[in-house]
């Protein structure tokens, strides 16, 4: 459950740090006093789109951070660990900062973290029911959403949309394929005609770089034989030969060691100098017998590497890239020879087809037994919400094709008088009765949710009366079981909840703020005094306070 939260410079808040208590608490003050602002941060501390719109006027940035509890076994520390956040005192801290550009940044327990990691680990921190959420029944795919997250087959949902893409992506792959078959088999021919001439290259650097160096001892073969002659005769040859020097040099070195030791050193490194030189004359003589100035050799390796550069120039890449080539157009032509292939494509498509259609009744098997509890849970629902005789009714509508949400429509119809035949909700539901019928659709879902805390942000607008004290019934009871808190305006509906705050809006004529007042058993009568009266308090009004908020409360 939500914890704490901490709010720095957002909207109109400078600064508030709030303590949450488990059950239902109920959040209210005037209109336009801010009231959705706090829910507002909580989505954006859990993931909600933010831009610099949210930082307070003259700050630099907003600061929004969360503390819930996730216990070793819950799903949020499951997914912690699974991420690799810290997790081990079963608490998680999220924090954001969005600075006055729009940029923002995402921690979770001290660890950055992306927008996708905060939505993930809010959807299982907060389940949040905006005030238009009733409207957006209006629409199938959100009749089918809500539906769906109902009875649990999200992930089955998903798994289904998967596997309808793979189908889809086969079937054009064979439409393409029966479509372009010509153009196909044309580049088809380009790649096979390449592939043969580079297989035939056969190109391998090693050998490319070997080949290099043979051709050049191939081609100044006369230049090496002379140089390696010359070399060796100024060592052993001519009127002083290097190897004589060195000898004569050592004899004089060692005669000269007996008057002075310290010339041990130089004469060793002469005598070592000659030992190198006699083996450098022997190296000379074998690398002279090495050489072969052998033409047809040379004329061998220089239509090689003629026919090396002739292929990177007309491929325009460097010769070392030539096996890269190769392998891409090896890989290109077998993926040619699938496509343009309509049988085999035809078998690829059926496969997938196949796939999906086990997954998508599967999914159909699932949804019928969950559409007869959520259309019994709901008819029940809207008898207590003053619509008796009302019927609500899940029709599951099976489609000629597959289609990426499965194999039938979610189709929420309603008939909201006795008598009246159901219809689809988007036609025969008045303002006031979608309200209600919203209202009762989100508490079923939401009591059936495993998520900890629950935020409903005025849903109950449209409703008042006795039917405003049966939804403060029900999300009290849904508070016995789950933190809940509600954004509202009725006093029904606050005077149900387990604790109370009022949000004010205050002004000292050159800034306006937000601020937060929790409210004691005295404070709590004259809220929702002034919920029930407006401006001016009776006594009258403070009464029926007392009477509605109960004996726990006024003993306060």
């Amino acid at each position: 459950m939500l914890e704490r939260l901490f709010i720095r410079d957002f909207i109109l808040v400078d600064r508030l740090d709030l303590e949450f208590s488990p059950g239902f608490g109920a959040l209210t003050g005037e209109t336009g006093a801010g009231k959705s602002i706090l829910v507002d941060a909580l989505g954006l501390l859990l993931g909600a789109r933010a831009d610099a719109a949210v930082v307070r006027a003259g700050c630099e940035r907003a600061e929004l951070s969360g503390e819930f509890a996730a216990p070793p076994g819950s799903p949020a520390h499951a997914w912690l660990l699974e991420q690799d956040f810290e997790c081990s005192d079963g608490v998680v801290i999220a924090r954001r900062l969005i600075d006055a550009g729009g940029r923002s940044r995402a921690y979770v327990n001290g660890a950055p973290a992306s927008m996708t990691q905060l939505r993930e680990l809010g959807a299982l921190l907060v389940d949040i029911h905006g005030q238009h959420a009733h409207q957006a029944l209006m629409r199938e795919s959100a009749q089918r959403e809500l539906f769906d997250q109902h009875a649990g087959l999200a992930g089955r949902v998903a798994d289904v949309g998967r596997l309808y893409r793979v189908w889809h992506a086969r079937e054009q792959a064979l439409a393409r394929a029966l479509g372009e078959r010509e153009s196909s088999e044309r580049e088809r021919e380009r790649l096979q005609w390449q592939v043969e001439e580079l297989t035939t290259l056969a190109f391998d650097p090693q050998a490319w770089n070997d080949l290099q160096h043979e051709h050049s001892r191939l081609a100044h073969a006369t230049q090496l034989l002379e140089g390696g002659a010359e070399a060796l005769a100024l060592i052993e040859d001519g009127e002083a030969p290097l190897d004589a020097q060195l000898a004569h040099i050592v004899t004089l070195l060692t005669r000269l060691e007996t008057y002075d030791t310290s010339l041990a050193e130089c004469r060793g490194l002469v005598e070592s100098a000659a030992t190198q030189i006699d083996e450098a004359a022997r190296a000379l003589r074998a690398h002279a017998h090495s050489i072969d100035a052998d033409p047809a050799a040379l004329q061998r390796a220089d239509e090689r590497i003629a026919d090396v550069l002739a292929a990177a120039r007309k491929y325009r890449v460097e010769p070392e890239d030539l096996p890269r080539l190769l392998d891409e157009a090896q890989a290109q032509l077998a993926r040619l020879d699938v496509e343009s292939d309509p049988s085999s494509l035809a078998r690829l498509r059926d496969e997938a087809l196949a796939e999906y259609m086990c997954a998508a009744r599967e999914l159909s098997d699932e949804r019928k037994p969950a559409a007869a509890q959520l259309s019994q849970g709901v008819t029940a629902a809207m008898a207590e919400l003053a619509m008796q005789g009302g019927r609500f009714e899940v029709v599951l509508r099976p489609l000629g094709t597959p289609s990426v949400g499965g194999l039938e429509d979610v189709e929420f119809n309603v008939s909201a008088n006795p008598g009246q035949a159901l219809a689809p909700l988007s036609r025969v539901a008045s303002g006031g009765e979608l309200s209600r019928i919203g209202l009762a659709i989100q508490v079923i879902a939401s009591a059936r949710s495993g998520t900890p805390t629950l935020v409903f942000d005025e849903v109950d607008v449209g409703i008042g009366g006795r039917v405003a004290e049966v939804v403060g019934r029900q999300l009290a009871r849904l508070g016995e079981a789950r933190q809940v808190l509600c954004v509202t305006h009725l006093p029904q509906v606050a005077a149900r909840a387990s604790w109370q705050w009022s949000i004010a809006k205050r002004s000292d004529g050159s800034e306006t703020r937000s601020s937060v007042v929790v409210l004691d058993g005295a404070a709590r009568i004259e809220e929702i005094a002034r919920m029930l009266g407006g401006e001016v308090i009776t006594d009258t009004t403070r009464a029926h306070a007392r009477e509605m908020l109960g004996p726990v409360v006024v003993s306060a």
